[in-house]
């Protein structure tokens, strides 16, 4: 059993810490920690880093890495379904709930997403309150402002 590797990449928004193995990448978190890029990155873990690199150069919109997050059947479907949410747009909890062709899991459909552990490729930060409001993302409130207006630039700029 090849163990896992992992990747530390210094982003606009703080330390993606990376984790792989020859399966997939099993989670992208950050960390608050201030941690410097790593200078070796594991052959493994290379893509992933690029693609990174190029989603936050604004060159890349969609991720092509082999994905093997760790959670239960349920949790893996509503990720999967997140895979779905294109680049610069917005879904509620409720459309996601319907997406997965059950209203009332709204909230565990919400508690899956809070789980993601592969933070930007599967796009949690896109899904946000009926109300438009930026509510419930594990990475903090204020990163998944900073996405979605990487990802939507045009859009109306904040009043406040």
């Amino acid at each position: 059993m090849e163990s896992n590797q992992t990747a530390y990449y210094k982003t606009p928004i703080g330390t993606a810490k990376i984790v792989g193995d020859k399966n997939g990448i099993s989670s992208v978190t950050v960390i608050d920690d201030i941690k410097e890029s790593s200078t070796e990155i594991p052959e493994i873990l290379q893509d992933c880093v690029q693609q990174l690199d190029d989603y936050f150069n604004g060159t890349r919109k969609q991720f092509d890495l082999k994905l093997n997050p760790k959670g239960t059947v349920f949790q893996k479907h509503v990720w999967d379904e997140l895979l779905n949410v294109p680049f610069g747009i917005t879904r509620t909890y409720l459309e996601q709930s319907k997406q997965l062709g059950d209203v009332k899991a709204i909230r565990a459909v919400a508690s899956a997403n809070g789980k993601n552990p592969i933070w930007i490729i599967i796009p949690c930060h896109r899904i946000i309150g009926s109300d438009g409001s930026l509510t419930g993302y594990a990475g903090e409130i204020w990163r998944k402002k900073w996405l979605l207006e990487h990802e939507n630039p045009s859009a109306q700029q904040s009043l406040f």
